[in-house]
């Protein structure tokens, strides 16, 4: 039986799809047989993220009216082998999806997959909800700063009490934070949140921290999520992220600015003159 993975926050452009490539991509290099569902209808970024936009001819929607069938609709990625991409549709209202429509789907990719992510939209629309009713796990995007965070703090809410766990009293949703966007340079002249500051108002365990980096843009233009940019700070912290995710003890990178090379000449010859 699949685990199904969701990609949520309640702020749009924190980074929840490229965030949901790169976990897709991070599983499947481990080996896992992994699907990635965009739930976003009528906007569909991530086939754009994935690199494989020119090959959509059926999408979700497709799949739940049963105009298409599952293996009609999955596009399957070129730059990993586990990896499968299930787009949204550009042309449908987001009422298309239905939770029964959704629970056949997700059922039918449990018969045959490790990992199902979902690439919830931004907010608490019927798209995020439905994203969201079905998960294992969450990871709950969020950058450090105020409304994000705040924003974040509400979906936390909804996992807690607008799931199909929830509903049937099972256990809880396993909650994971990533902190995207970070920025130690920032934090220190207080124009960005810190990490103590953002676990302070969510107060759930710290996945992975995503440093600000411009391999992220790069990436999504060039159709190829930045895990696998192992030359990039952000691809790494990427790659961290899965191995905590997976039950791996990593500690945190990019967590502190880099030093200027006239300042670590200070601090060397602060040390010889103790």
């Amino acid at each position: 039986m699949a685990k199904i993975i969701v990609v949520t926050s309640g702020k749009g452009g924190v980074g929840k799809t490229t965030t949901s490539a790169s976990f897709a991509v991070g599983l499947a290099n481990r080996g896992y047989k992994t699907v990635v569902i965009d739930f976003d209808i009528g906007l569909r970024n991530l086939d754009l993220i994935m690199g494989c936009e020119r090959r959509v001819v059926y999408d979700f929607v497709n799949v739940i009216r049963g105009e298409a069938n599952l293996n009609q609709a999955l596009i399957r990625d070129k730059h990993v082998k586990e990896l499968y991409v299930l787009p949204a549709s550009q042309t449908r209202d987001k009422d298309a999806l239905t939770v029964e429509g959704v629970g056949q789907v997700l059922e039918e990719l449990s018969k045959t997959f490790d990992y199902i992510v979902c690439d919830s939209p931004a907010g608490i629309e019927r798209g995020a909800q439905l994203a969201m009713y079905f998960a294992d796990s969450a990871i709950v995007v969020t950058n450090p700063e105020v409304s994000s965070v705040r924003d974040s703090d509400r979906m936390l809410g909804l996992l807690a009490s607008k799931t199909k766990r929830a509903e049937e009293g099972k256990g809880p949703i396993s909650e994971h934070l990533l902190l995207t966007r970070y920025s130690p340079k920032r934090v220190a002249t207080g124009d960005m949140l810190s990490i103590a500051d953002v676990n302070e108002i969510l107060s759930i365990p710290l996945l992975g921290i995503i440093p600000e980096s411009q391999a992220v843009l790069r990436a999504s233009n060039s159709g190829v999520p930045v895990i696998l940019d192992q030359k990039s700070d952000a691809g790494l912290a990427y790659s961290d992220a899965i191995g905590r995710f997976l039950g791996e003890q990593i500690p945190h990178r990019f967590v502190e600015g880099k030093q200027s090379w006239f300042k670590r000449l200070l601090n060397f010859r602060e040390k010889e003159a103790v």
